[in-house]
Formats: C-alpha cells, structure tokens, sequence
C-alpha cells in the first residue's frame, strides 16, 4: 500500500456517523450533482399540476376524492401530536421508496413526480373553487419544507436509476456510490426539512381545523 492509498484510507475512516460538518460538505456536493434531474422533477410537477387544475376527468375526480376523504376519515380525530407522526411518516415513506425504487432505470420517481403533481393541482383546483384564492396561502407553509424534501428525493431517485448507463465495468461501482450517496442526502438534509414539515404543518392543520 503505497502511502496515497494510506492517506485516502484514513480519511474515509474519519468519515463518522456523527462528523456532520464533513457529510454536509458531501451531500451538497452531491446534490450539486443531481441538478439536472432536479431540474426535470420540477418541470414534471409543475406541468402535471398544470395538467390537474384543467384537466379531471370523471374517473380521476372519483379517484382521488375517494382519497382525499379516506385521508380525512384517518386524520379527523388525531391530536396534533399524532398528526405530526401521521405526517411525517407518510412523506418518509414516499420520499424514501420514491428514492430507493429510482434503482430501476428511475422511472418510478418520474411517475411519482408526475401523479403528484397531478394532485396538488386537483386539490389546488378545488380549494380555491371552495375557499377563493387566498387559500392557496394557507397551504403555502405546508410546502416551504416538504416540496423541497420530495423534489429532491425524486430526483435522488432517477440519479441512481442512472447508473445503469454509466460505462463498461463502472456499473458496480456507481450503484455503491450512489446509493452511498443518495442515503446520505436522504439523512442529513431530506429527514430534518420532512422533520420540521411534518411540525408546521401537523399544527397548522390541527389549528384551523
């Protein structure tokens, strides 16, 4: 082992769990990385939120308000403790698996971009057909947080379904890189704004509610 390799070595140990400081310096490094398919997610979700505010057919409308209203059936008694839980674990779920699922070709975070996107121009349709414009900034503080969390996921996800392309021989090694990295980026900056969404908007919902 030549002493380049012993150097790399040693800084990759000190690479811990709790060295923060040096696994943000990596996910924003990497985030940097994925810009073009960050990019691409929120087109997707801005142009299929644009598809849901004039388009909904009899079918979808039927769709979605069947779960919308199954959604109010398991949040309507929760206190806002509970609903922060709710919350946070519904978005870590789909933010995570939207993520993880990218593995295969990252097709799965384009259809999860594009079906919420879709939704949160239905339910932006409906909530100022009921409650008129200014509605739309009460849902504002909602989205500060969690709309970041879930872009960024999705395109964590279609990065690593994009290791398939990479060259002859590269394909193992770029699935453990970013797989490393995407996990990375999902703990230290997806998992606190998620966090801190589910706060707000478990609150804010118990509240006006």
């Amino acid at each position: 082992m030549n002493m380049k390799t012993k150097k790399r070595g040693s800084r990759e140990r000190k690479i811990g769990v709790w060295d923060c400081k040096r696994h943000y310096s990596l996910s924003w490094s990497y985030i940097k990385e994925c810009k073009n398919q960050i990019y691409f997610i929120l087109a997707l979700i801005l142009g299929s939120a644009l598809v849901g505010l004039i388009y909904q057919p009899p079918e979808i409308y039927d769709l979605i308000q069947k779960f919308l209203q199954d959604l109010l059936s398991q949040t309507q008694e929760l206190n806002w403790w509970q609903m922060i839980i709710f919350i946070l674990n519904n978005n870590l779920q789909t933010s995570f698996f939207s993520m993880i699922f990218g593995v295969f070709f990252g097709i799965f975070p384009v259809l999860a971009g594009f079906s919420n996107g879709y939704v949160l121009g239905f339910v932006a349709e409906k909530a100022v057909a009921i409650g008129g414009l200014l509605t739309l900034w009460r849902l504002l503080p909602h989205g500060i947080f969690e709309f970041p969390a879930i872009i960024l996921s999705l395109a964590l996800g279609m990065r690593f379904g994009m290791f398939w392309f990479a060259g002859k021989g590269k394909k193992k090694k770029e699935f453990f890189r970013r797989l490393d990295s995407s996990m990375r980026v999902f703990l230290f900056v997806v998992l606190p704004l998620l966090i801190i969404a589910a706060i707000i908007e478990g609150i804010l919902i118990v509240i006006l509610s």
